[in-house]
């Protein structure tokens, strides 16, 4: 068991890049396991994605107008920027089970273990890209018998993109939950602040090219509106520069999501 406790006075060796991959698989594994034994809340998430396909979708069909879709359906243009909708609140809510860990204590014990401590980020970090694709996978096929045309390649290499995202994000929602432990009110007050602004400013729920022109501008600044441009090309059947530069903003921000959270866990338990 990974939580196995140090002796006292024993010190735990240094870890090599081999220790580091094996102590990864480890956290990554306990992580996964509250998912695998209740799969359900994974089901369960996938309720509001679907309100929001099947109430919102015609109201914006009829709002809108068809040419604001690039001659798209409704739904070929909706669905990928509800799959990012689920990546963005499912990995920016995820350090608020790191915040219950340490309010019991669990992860008092976790650190008292020879893990290193990078593993304990990266591990948390890679355990939001398994659940991610998986719902993104669900519900693109359930949207099929309702007019989505199913793309396999295509999508599967988008739910990687969003995968790929989802670790970054996640690894900051960690970040967060451990600068603002004891203080639970700053991570959701930050997590809140930043995470409507961020849909609205990505042309998720409508085009940002029916915005003003200040709106456009700072959408070129928001990493999710490349996120989003890429999953409607890829859903779509194609593969062009919108995919390129969403690949590039899901790498940029799991680069720097993992470096802001190994520096954060690093600092906190030094």
């Amino acid at each position: 068991m990974i939580e196995q406790a140090v002796a006292p006075g024993v010190t735990a060796q240094k870890r090599g890049p081999r220790s580091v991959v094996t102590d990864t698989w480890f956290v990554f594994w306990r992580e996964m396991l509250l998912p695998m034994r209740d799969p359900f809340s994974l089901i369960f998430s996938l309720i509001q994605p679907l309100v929001f396909l099947g109430l919102f979708g015609p109201l914006l069909g009829s709002a809108v107008g068809a040419p604001a879709f690039g001659g798209q359906s409704t739904l070929q243009w909706f669905l990928p920027g509800v799959v990012v909708m689920i990546a963005l609140f499912g990995t920016s809510m995820t350090g608020s089970n790191l915040q219950y860990e340490l309010m019991t204590g669990s992860y008092e014990r976790i650190l008292a273990t020879p893990l290193s401590r990078s593993s304990l980020m990266i591990g948390r970090a890679l355990k939001e890209w398994a659940p991610l694709v998986l719902q993104g996978l669900l519900i693109s096929v359930v949207c099929i018998p309702f007019g989505f045309v199913f793309y396999p390649l295509h999508v599967v290499l988008g739910l990687v993109i969003l995968g790929v995202f989802g670790i970054g994000l996640g690894a900051l929602s960690y970040a967060l939950a451990l600068v603002s432990q004891n203080k639970e009110w700053i991570f959701w007050g930050v997590q809140q602040t930043l995470l409507f602004p961020l849909m609205i400013l990505s042309g998720i729920m409508l085009p940002i090219e029916a915005g003003p022109g200040w709106m456009k501008v700072a959408s070129l600044f928001n990493p999710l509106t490349y996120l989003v441009n890429a999953e409607r090309e890829l859903f779509a059947g194609r593969i062009g520069m919108d995919t390129l530069w969403g690949l590039v903003a899901a790498v940029v921000t799991a680069a720097v999501g993992l470096v802001v959270g190994i520096r954060t866990i690093s600092r906190n338990t030094n």
